[in-house]
């Protein structure tokens, strides 16, 4: 037999025994396993027990619910952390957008939480608002032994303006009705359905009964919960549905089927009856990996919405009479339309004598039928962004190319002759240019046209900061490329100034500012190039004189760092090396890493080598633009980063101010379209534009292509007599400005490259800068 000895002495267990050592081992483990169990995995034992072993045997909702939850609802917290996703997103999303709608509101302001459970919910938002600022919080919970939690956790917290109600969600009422006799329609500011929609049996009564009580204009309605969703029926319904909502065949199958022993619908009819019954202001799919990260991805959805009865003609002003675009708006008579046909003179009244079919008395009954509007109409301040549709295009930019623009607008300034009466066409890119022109100039009207919905999020999120932010987070992100904040920020700030398609983005890559080693600046095609260029300064050995040349004091420092000297090896010989020139040679590094399309690339060809071009592009600038002191094109791509002394404008402390002044008035000139730029022309009415600026765009083109000419027609039908057009070109000589003759323009060359001497701008990355004048005769 085995001996086992215990020494007992000062308090310490001494144990010595012939015991084999894997019996030791095995009676350690279990100690461990007992000691675990008595503690951590206890909850999780009893959540497991309860969800998938214990039979109910109940005969209703409320007696299921009960004896489901009287067993786990001290522990449901703390087990459901991990697997109900999304809940501070939601309500840090509610709490900022509440903010904005309810700001100078003197309306009773009501939330009702529908399935709170223990109350959760409402102590997170106390993290996030204060609850006095709630006129009255109700709970509603079917479950008695969750809202004893609840009853508990408000009584500890000594909140005393939370009523505690334990109704059948799709019945509810609250007292206040009678008590007080407030009307229920409209009586509700706040209501949120935290994974409680898919446990609701009679949802559709319970969305109708939201829809009534919710406040048609200071209302909000926020849900979180899981769902499956196959192939969206229609553009507009994927508009609103948002990236990613489509859930595999295999997915919706299983996840239904499992939830369903649970009597958890997810049946994809709750949501679309959720999106159809209100309009969309936030929609974002995830996939929840807390069990098995690379293995089970659970889908949930954040959503946002409001009555679709709010007021959102500003909106539709903005988007179809401002911008020309119709896209979305399912109303059977669009505003621009009621509007045309109102000022219209020409139609006479007609007489048709009395109706054939007499309506009854006592007012039209007129019953809404149509799909809501899109999620961009139903946005609750600034009308930037305009409506869109997913295009095929679209699958070619799986994110930005450019995350800084490549051109002067100082240089622009010197020749736009620009004001505040001045309308605008500009290609988006990063925005940084059409931004300067709002610090500078406050035109009236700025219109931002981009093809690349991901350019469109990068300047939604730059007018969004501007409006939400102070100067100093706004240059971490910005002008730093980091803000290990960002996250936060985007869900309690910023969010409610953007777009749902906007936000969506930015939440799946908040990364692009979070990470320490990463800039911003290095996210995005054009990020290609500059990480590119840092491992080629690292491999030549000139990485630190690359940190010399940004830190130049003066320009004679600064060129001899950059031709080379006794002391320096020379940054110019790194860049115009053999590797260098063979990588621009090729079109698929000049087209994902320089967004240098085929075309350009064949114009920038046929006026030289392209050594040529990289000589006469980079010398020019090291010898006569300082870039610790202002040319912050150049000290980005090297640095990855701009400096509060070298920046663009929008970055200054000046700048921001400008923007931000009353309340962000120069920004209201915003209109941010997803197209192409003949397609925006066509929206446009005649001579309703003064300047537009095309950037390179042209060159993109093969020459005599017709969609230039007929692009160059809509022109010179939406620029006014006298107005410009501005474009630069790769080529010393574009093959297109004949177009513009052709179509009446006076064309003139503004700047063009003719060595390696002087810059036409601050970047010189193109060959010339053209203009053409629309004469007053036309």
């Amino acid at each position: 037999m085995t001996r086992l000895d215990i020494l007992i002495s000062d308090g310490f267990v001494a144990v010595t025994s012939n015991i084999p050592i894997g019996t030791l081992a095995f009676l350690l483990v279990a100690g461990i396993f007992l000691t675990l169990y008595r503690t951590s995995i206890t909850p999780f034992i009893r959540f497991a027990w309860h969800c998938f072993f214990r039979p109910l045997g109940a005969k209703d909702q409320r007696e299921r619910l009960d004896k489901f939850y009287e067993g786990q609802a001290e522990v449901y917290d703390r087990t459901r952390n991990g697997l109900l996703r999304g809940r501070e997103t939601m309500l840090s999303l509610s709490a900022s957008h509440l903010r904005e709608l309810h700001a100078g509101s003197k309306e009773r302001f009501v939330w009702v939480d529908i399935g709170g459970g223990t109350g959760h919910n409402i102590e997170a938002m106390s993290r996030l608002m204060p609850i006095s600022s709630f006129d009255r919080i109700y709970l509603i919970d079917l479950c008695e032994p969750l809202l004893a939690i609840a009853r508990k956790r408000f009584a500890a917290c000594g909140w005393t303006n939370i009523t505690v109600l334990c109704q059948d969600a799709s019945e509810f009422a609250l007292p206040e009705w009678t008590e007080l006799g407030i009307n229920p329609k409209g009586s509700v500011g706040f209501v949120t359905l935290s994974y409680s929609l898919s446990m609701i049996p009679s949802f559709y009564t319970l969305l109708d009964r939201i829809d009534h009580v919710l406040s048609p204009d200071e209302g909000l309605l926020s849900v979180v919960d899981f769902y499956t969703a196959g192939k969206q029926l229609s553009l507009h319904e994927k508009a609103i549905g948002g990236t990613g909502k489509e859930c595999g065949w295999l997915s919706r199958w299983f996840w239904q089927i499992w939830f369903d022993f649970d009597h958890v619908s997810l049946s994809p009819a709750r949501r679309q009856y959720l999106e159809y019954r209100f309009g969309t202001i936030k929609s974002y799919n995830g996939r929840n990996r807390c069990i098995l990260p690379f293995v089970v991805r659970i889908p949930y959805y954040i959503w946002l919405g409001r009555p679709r009865s709010c007021d959102v003609s500003r909106m539709c002003h903005a988007f179809e009479v401002e911008g020309g675009n119709m896209i979305g708006n399912c109303s059977p008579l669009s505003l621009k339309a009621r509007e045309e046909t109102c000022l219209s003179k020409d139609v006479p009244e007609l007489d048709l004598g009395s109706p054939a079919i007499k309506r009854p008395s006592g007012g039209a009954v007129v019953i809404d039928v149509t799909y809501p509007l899109s999620s961009f109409h139903y946005a609750i301040r600034k009308p930037w962004r305009l409506p869109y549709y997913d295009h095929p295009v679209h699958k070619e930019f799986r994110t930005f190319i450019y995350s800084f623009t490549w051109e002067d607008p100082m240089e622009d300034m010197r020749h736009l002759q620009l004001s505040s009466e001045d309308s605008m066409l500009v290609i988006t890119s990063a925005g940084d240019n059409a931004l300067h022109y709002a610090v500078h100039a406050k035109p009236r009207r700025i219109h931002c046209v981009d093809m690349n919905p991901c350019q469109g999020h990068l300047l939604e999120l730059k007018l969004a900061a501007l409006q939400a932010l102070p100067y100093a987070d706004f240059f971490r992100l910005f002008g730093d490329g980091h803000h290990p904040d960002f996250p936060t920020l985007l869900t309690s700030k910023i969010a409610p100034f953007l777009s749902s398609a906007a936000f969506q983005f930015w939440q799946l890559n908040a990364d692009m500012f979070t990470s320490k080693d990463v800039s911003f600046y290095m996210r995005g095609y054009s990020g290609v190039a500059l990480r590119a260029a840092r491992v080629l300064f690292r491999l030549v050995g000139v990485a630190d004189e690359v940190r010399l040349l940004c830190e130049a004091e003066t320009l004679g420092e600064q060129k001899r760092i950059w031709w080379g000297d006794e002391k320096h090896r020379g940054v110019r010989r790194a860049l115009f090396n053999r590797i260098v020139v063979a990588l621009l040679r090729t079109p698929m590094f000049c087209w994902n890493a320089l967004g240098v399309p085929m075309n350009q690339r064949q114009m920038l060809l046929e006026d030289g080598s392209m050594y040529e071009y990289l000589r006469d592009t980079l010398d020019p600038i090291a010898s006569t633009q300082h870039l610790k002191k202002g040319a912050y094109f150049y000290l980005l791509t090297l640095l990855g980063r701009y400096t509060p002394e070298s920046c663009p404008a929008y970055l200054t402390a000046a700048g921001v101010e400008a923007l931000k002044r009353n309340d962000g008035e120069a920004l209201d000139a915003f209109r941010l379209h997803t197209d192409s730029i003949v397609n925006v022309l066509r929206g446009l009415p005649g001579a309703s534009l003064t300047r537009v600026i095309l950037m390179d765009h042209l060159d993109w083109f093969a020459p005599g292509a017709p969609e230039v000419e007929e692009e160059v027609r809509e022109v010179a039908r939406a620029v006014a007599p006298g107005g410009l057009v501005f474009w630069r070109s790769a080529a010393r000589v574009p093959w297109y400005q004949v177009v513009f003759e052709k179509a009446g323009f006076d064309v003139v060359a503004l700047a063009i490259r003719t060595g390696s001497e002087k810059p036409i701008d601050g970047v010189n990355m193109y060959a010339s800068f053209w203009r053409a004048t629309k004469p007053l005769c036309i």
